[in-house]
């Protein structure tokens, strides 16, 4: 994880989460970083250990990179992200290559939120044939999402109040 600290300005509280999960010789790594307004989460398996934490670093770095130009051209006031990650300016006058910075929305969809207990919504989920669903929870009436995760088994996303 060393190998990341370039790409970051000096950041006080780095929250780094680390998963590994070894099931039938295949080594997953997941990491999670989380900064200030911003959150970078990367899984990769193999069957070595030690190649799974070279391919999550890999791909971590290759997000921050992409994100570099994106977070210079979004963010340009004091204080804002781009403060966070170290040269995230263009250096000599020279502009970023553009890296797929346009990310194009060809659907919105609109739609009422039905307050629901969780149960429910996966419920609902499974009639419509999706993989996630979007409802009001009714317990705390925040907007959740539920979604069918790869093992088959389901989750759910409840912000922080």
């Amino acid at each position: 994880m060393s190998r990341l600290k370039r790409y970051f300005a000096d950041v006080p509280d780095l929250d780094v989460q680390i998963t590994m999960r070894v099931v039938r010789e295949a080594h997953t790594v997941e990491v999670t970083l989380l900064l200030p307004r911003l959150l970078l989460r990367a899984e990769e398996t193999s069957a070595d250990m030690y190649s799974s934490i070279d391919l999550v670093v890999d791909k971590l770095e290759r997000q921050i990179r992409k994100y570099k130009t994106k977070i210079y051209r979004k963010f340009r006031q004091d204080g804002s992200l781009r403060d966070l990650i170290r040269g995230a300016e263009p250096e000599n006058g020279q502009a970023f290559e553009e890296e797929e910075l346009e990310i194009p929305i060809v659907r919105v969809k609109r739609f009422n939120l039905k307050p629901m207990d969780p149960e429910e919504a996966v419920l609902q989920m499974n009639l419509l044939g999706h993989n996630f669903f979007v409802f009001a929870n009714a317990e705390n009436h925040h907007v959740n999402v539920v979604y069918r995760r790869k093992d088959g088994t389901y989750g759910l996303i409840d912000p922080e109040a």
